[in-house]
């Protein structure tokens, strides 16, 4: 790629132009033209040096960007450019800093390294500085070199779904309905069509007619993870993003290792999805959508979820602070379409301002979040909430866990 240079007087030429037009003032002033003498050497320097006509380099040559580098947080990449000019001048190159990204150079030539502190989609740019072979002309410009994706690092845990009705596909969760599987659920009478394998030929032998062992049936989930990206104001409100990010993906990433389905949708002023599937790819998959580098992601303009974006039964995870009501009014949606709906609150009983507030404000402000909670709740979205705390992936699981055994105990003799 090429970057055209725009010359202009370097810091030499200024420096040399104030101290001629220092001795010419002061000799101006005070009427001593001996001291004019002095702004001489500075003159014929200035009158000596090429014009900006001269053959000097006209752009600076970087190449392609190439493929992005994927690495996660506090991991370190080595990288290498090819700068170079296209006539005379010699060239100086740093990093641009960037929040979150330390870009250092290496002993050896034309080598950089770089590592990010936090998820995210960075460019990797170079600031280019070429100075003319005199030294009085100069010329900038800016390079990027690669681009970094930087994924998330999320805990390695088990989280625990509600039970729900699964999909009638094979899977690893164990439940009440009888059929295929491992795990013993009941004998009974032997039917016409019944498989042999299936003989308890100790209980056929006591009753006198063949029975059959029954068992329960291990299906695999559809799980879908929503994450609101709605505009929100500085302070803890926005640094709950970082906290949906986190969650989003360790939820998918623990579906994923159990063999289930996993997909990602964001909503905002447009939604933005991948849709469910398996393998360790999709998990990359999912993770561009949410660092913003995705080429195969789908997105649509609307405020609601895609019909296409959850599969039909799909479990819809959401992570939200609950302050904008476009993202409640989208999960209800998806409620009436059938989806068994969770949100995560990350928001977590902080205050969303980034002031210090009344007291009757603040309990106010709570009040108003547990009705829209009870709102969700009567409609049959389950509110969970996640606490701040060191080791938050240990808390999400703990409050998945804690929503499994109460699903448990509500939906306690209906099967799945």
């Amino acid at each position: 790629m090429m970057h055209t240079l725009r010359w202009q007087p370097s810091t030499l030429l200024l420096a040399i132009a104030a101290c001629a037009a220092l001795a010419l003032s002061v000799a101006l002033v005070s009427g001593t033209w001996a001291v004019a003498l002095f702004a001489a050497p500075f003159l014929g320097a200035l009158l000596a040096a090429p014009s900006r006509a001269a053959p000097l380099a006209r752009a600076v040559t970087a190449p392609p960007e190439g493929t992005p580098h994927r690495v996660f947080e506090d991991e370190t990449v080595t990288l290498e450019h090819a700068i170079s000019l296209d006539g005379a001048g010699s060239l100086h190159v740093q990093p641009v800093p960037r929040p979150g990204l330390a870009v250092t150079t290496t002993g050896e030539p034309q080598q950089l390294t770089a590592t990010a502190s936090r998820w995210g989609n960075y460019p990797v740019e170079l600031y280019c500085l070429v100075i003319a072979p005199h030294g009085l002309w100069a010329a900038e410009c800016t390079a990027t070199i690669s681009r970094l994706h930087v994924y998330p690092l999320a805990a390695p845990r088990q989280i625990a779904l509600p039970r729900v009705p699964l999909p009638d596909r094979i899977g690893t969760h164990l439940t009440r309905r009888r059929g295929s599987g491992i795990e013993f659920a009941d004998t009974r009478a032997h039917q016409p069509g019944d498989p042999l394998h299936a003989i308890n030929w100790k209980a056929s032998a006591r009753a006198g007619r063949l029975h059959i062992n029954e068992r329960f049936t291990d299906r695999a989930a559809d799980i879908v993870a929503l994450i609101d990206t709605y505009p929100h104001a500085p302070g803890p409100a926005s640094d709950s993003l970082d906290r949906s990010v986190r969650g989003a993906t360790q939820i998918t990433q623990s579906a994923l290792q159990r063999g289930d389905r996993a997909g990602i949708t964001t909503l905002g002023s447009r939604a933005h999805w991948i849709s469910a599937e398996q393998g360790r790819s999709q998990f990359y998959r999912i993770i561009d959508v949410v660092v913003g580098a995705s080429t195969d992601a789908v997105d649509v303009p609307g405020t609601l979820a895609p019909l296409d974006a959850l599969p039909p039964g799909a479990i819809a995870i959401a992570f939200s602070p609950l302050l904008e009501s476009q993202f409640s009014l989208a999960l209800m949606v998806l409620r009436r379409r059938g989806h068994p709906v969770v949100l995560v609150d990350v928001l977590s009983g902080t205050l969303p301002f980034e002031e210090a507030v009344e007291p009757l404000t603040a309990q106010l402000w709570r009040l108003e979040r547990r009705k829209l909670a009870r709102d969700l709740e009567s409609v049959g979205v389950h509110v969970v909430t996640w606490n701040a705390s060191e080791d938050e992936g240990a808390d999400l699981q703990q409050a998945f866990r804690l929503l499994h055994r109460t699903t448990r105990d509500t939906g306690r003799g209906r099967r799945r």
